[in-house]
Order: structure tokens, then sequence, then C-alpha cells
């Protein structure tokens, strides 16, 4: 939506409540986690750089769905049709759980769903995961479905702007969107450096979100308030980096392989004021107007660099930091997580506005504008 430049940000959110909102969300994680120390001592990793690479990226622990130990007491090698089966069960696993989990929250049943869009890029289905979801959780066969695969870490922001355009042209009736993401069987173990920094990073989880439009009813009857709706999109791809975060079949190994450039926080950062920029001064606003930050948690250097460009506080970015803290990189749910964890802090106020922010292979950086309502 477009409002005239001299707009309030509290004017703008009381004239929003044709938008879709977000009315419930839920994650859920593989029940083992390890430290970064029980990793390294598993995999007997005694490389100095290595451990410095996993003991200093601000991560304690991650979900992670490790192979059986062979006889040497290691994890087993697994290859590309192993990793693939363990994405599928794994998937299923976490992602029931987290819509279950987002359409209770929303006061809904699962009988209510009928639109189902799934975003993953860490293994390649076809049939896609929404099919199997389907199944799994027993919704109508007549849900409509999407499946966004091979994005990236900013898929989920790419993935909402079709889902929350659907709930919009179908008030009255629910759309669910869920991040699955299997990081664990998306590693490559060779002992370089380039997949050290990957394997340090990237945990398993998965976020669900429901949006629905039109009047809007909440458990018990009540109407959910405040409720953040969705007014904008922005995004910006980085062309010139098109190649810095990439996940391609890696020939020696024989699997595919997620590669990071050393220089992904300085492109992002260079380029994160002019993205969140574009989204809101159509919208007749500043950054000063935003009360709420939810950025993906893409690793330290990511976040301190998009901390300095934009002129955020650690205050700012806190549920940022303790979703990288207490999970490593979920890749494109990753945000929701965050969100999830400023809806449950209990501090948004009718009126507020909040910017999620999602960075990914492209390079690209997605964003959104909310306003609660």
């Amino acid at each position: 939506m477009t409002t005239e430049s001299t707009a309030k940000p509290t004017s703008l959110a009381l004239t929003t409540d044709h938008r879709p909102a977000i009315t419930g969300v839920g994650t859920a994680n593989p029940a083992q986690a390890y430290t970064q120390d029980e990793v390294l001592d598993l995999y007997r990793i005694a490389d100095p750089r290595v451990r410095s690479v996993f003991q200093n990226g601000a991560i304690e622990q991650r979900h992670l769905t490790l192979p059986e130990l062979g006889d040497d007491g290691v994890p087993m090698d697994e290859d590309q049709g192993q990793l693939l089966a363990k994405h599928l069960k794994g998937s299923i696993d976490i992602g029931s759980k987290a819509i279950r989990e987002a359409v209770e929250a929303s006061g809904h049943s699962l009988e209510d769903v009928d639109y189902l869009c799934c975003i993953t890029t860490t293994g390649f289905l076809a049939p896609g995961l929404s099919a199997h979801l389907i199944r799994a959780l027993g919704l109508k066969p007549t849900t409509s479905r999407l499946d966004v695969v091979g994005m990236g870490c900013n898929a989920g922001l790419n993935g909402l702007a079709p889902v929350a355009g659907w709930a919009q042209a179908n008030p009255g009736r629910l759309a669910v969107m869920a991040c699955i993401e299997m990081c664990s069987a998306a590693y490559v173990f060779d002992g370089s450096m380039r997949t050290a920094v990957v394997n340090s990073l990237f945990g398993d989880g998965a976020a669900a979100i429901t949006l629905e439009s039109g009047p809007l009813v909440g458990v018990d009857g009540a109407v959910p308030v405040p409720v953040p709706r969705i007014l904008d999109f922005s995004s910006r791809i980085i062309v010139d980096a098109i190649d810095a975060m990439r996940y391609d079949w890696d020939g020696d190994a024989g699997k595919f392989s997620f590669f990071l450039d050393p220089q992904i926080p300085y492109v992002v950062g260079a380029n994160a004021e002019q993205t969140v920029d574009a989204l809101l001064e159509p919208n007749g606003l500043t950054r000063d107007d935003v009360a709420h930050w939810v950025i993906h948690p893409g690793g330290k250097k990511v976040i301190d660099a998009v901390m300095v460009n934009l002129g955020l506080t650690p205050h700012d970015v806190r549920h940022t930091l303790t979703v990288l803290r207490d999970f490593g990189n979920l890749s494109s749910g990753s945000f929701l997580f965050s969100f999830s964890r400023l809806v449950a802090e209990g501090a948004v106020q009718s009126g507020d506005l909040g910017v999620l922010m999602t960075m990914g292979p492209g390079s690209t950086i997605e964003t959104a504008l909310l306003a609660w309502t």
C-alpha cells in the first residue's frame, strides 16, 4: 500500500484491516541438539583453524540429524541418496509439528487449511513436500499447494508474497506457509575450510505461519489483538554477486555442496540500506518509524554488517541473535523463529510497524513490512 509521505505509522496501521494477517506461528526441530564442541569432538576435528570457526561464530548449539557411528566411532559418510532420504523423513516429521502448532495457535483445526506452501532448499523432491505433508497431516485433498524449492535462506519471504496474495484474494479461508530445512542433509565433510564454515553454521528446523484476511476470530472466539498484517514487500538482487552464495554439485564429493564467499557479510551490509528504504519510502515511512526488526540470522558477521548499515542496536536484533545462538542458521525458516520469539515476548502494541528481512543466494535481500492492528 502507498500512502502520502506525511502519513504517520499509527494512521497507516489503522487503515490496513483488509490486509492479510499472520494469525499463528509454530516451530519445530529434531530432538537431538549438539553444542559446537560436541560436533568437533564427535568428528574428531583437531585442526585449530576449523575449531576456531566453530567456536567463534556466536552459536552455542544446533539441532542436527547426524548419521550412525561407524566402527571407528565417527559418524558414517552418507551418499546423496541417503541424504535425500533423510531430508524427506526429517522434513515430514518437523514440518508436521510446526504446521500443527501454527494452526492450533491460530484457533483453527487442520480441516480448515485450504492452501499450503512449503519452502525448502536442502532437498529436491517430486512430488514436493506439500504433497507429502497433505498426506501425513490428513489435510483435505482439495488443498491448493505451492512448493518453493532451491531459493535458499531468503526464500521464506519469496514464498510469503504469493501466500499473502492468496489469503487476500480468499478472505475467510486459511493459508499456511511452512519453511522446512534439513541442513544436515546438505553437508559435505572434506576437511576444507570452505565446508568447515558451512558445517559450523547451519542447523535443522521448520517454522510455519497461518495467514488470513477478512474478519478474524481467534482462540475461544476472541479477535486476536494486536495482529500483524502484511502491507508490502521489497526485493533486491545483487547480480554482481550472483555466485557468492550457491548450492551446486561437487563432483569430487559426489554430492551437492553449499558455497559461501567470505565477502558475503559486506555484500549484504552494503545493500541493506537501499533495500529497506525501498520498502519504507513508498509507504511514507523511515527507519525511525520501525519498532520491530526481524532479521535472518545468517551468521554473526552478517548480523553485524546489517546492524552497522541500518543503524540498529543489539536490542533491535535481540531475537535474531538468540536464534543464532540457540539454533544456528536454519536457512529459510530462521526469520520465523525470530518472529516467534517476538510474538512470545508480548511487547508488540497496536500501531507498531515491523520489518522482516532475509538474505540468500543470488545474492538477494528480501523485505516485508508489517503493521500490528
